[in-house]
């Protein structure tokens, strides 16, 4: 929300200087978070651990200790427990019926007055007119979306209208390296199906 409103001022014309009390929030020791600790949420707290920031996860299955203590990373059973402690919220889960409208009004109003959600998973995960209403009333403070639900969204949706979310089209991935290994790796996946080898990137093994 700092990055893009910063912005906006750097370029304004109208800017004659910049505010001293213009804050915004620590990254640094903060506590992450992560929903969906899978290969993708694993290489967050990698990321994450490199701020020093404190990482809690909530995952179908628990990671092995020695994964856990190589980020530093603490698990909830409990989701509602990951959400009460977290000062960023970041879904990383596949879209599933389970995971479908996963963070509704409940769970936002679980979180912190002061939490960010960030959502790089699949725009369906979160109701959105649950988080409109959220970020509205300030149940929690931002969000930060990747995904929306529809992509792109309506020009006259409402989270199009809040100063206190950003939105970027879907681009976690948009880089050259990114799709290279991207394509090298669905490859991969057709040759082990006409191989009648194991999938090396099987999302749902049976």
């Amino acid at each position: 929300m700092y990055l893009h409103t910063g912005y906006q001022i750097a370029l304004s014309p109208d800017t004659k200087h910049f505010a001293v009390d213009w804050l915004g929030v620590e990254v640094t020791r903060a506590t992450l978070g992560i929903i969906g600790m899978g290969s993708i949420g694993y290489k967050v707290a990698q990321r994450a651990r490199a701020f020093n920031m404190r990482i809690l996860y909530h995952n179908r299955n628990r990671r092995r200790k020695e994964e856990e203590e190589a980020v530093g990373a603490h698990y909830c059973a409990k989701m509602e427990d990951l959400l009460q402690q977290s000062d960023f919220v970041m879904l990383v889960v596949n879209l599933t019926p389970e995971t479908r409208r996963l963070i509704g009004k409940k769970e936002l109003g679980l979180m912190k007055p002061t939490a960010t959600l960030i959502n790089i998973s699949r725009g369906a995960v979160v109701d959105q007119d649950a988080l409109v209403e959220a970020l509205q009333n300030k149940v929690i403070r931002a969000a930060a979306l990747d995904v929306t639900y529809p992509e792109p969204l309506p020009r006259d949706h409402p989270l199009l209208n809040l100063s206190n979310v950003i939105i970027t089209p879907h681009i976690g991935t948009a880089t050259v390296q990114a799709i290279h290994m991207m394509a090298e790796e669905a490859i991969a996946n057709i040759l082990a199906v006409l191989r009648d080898q194991p999938i090396p990137s099987e999302v749902f093994p049976k």
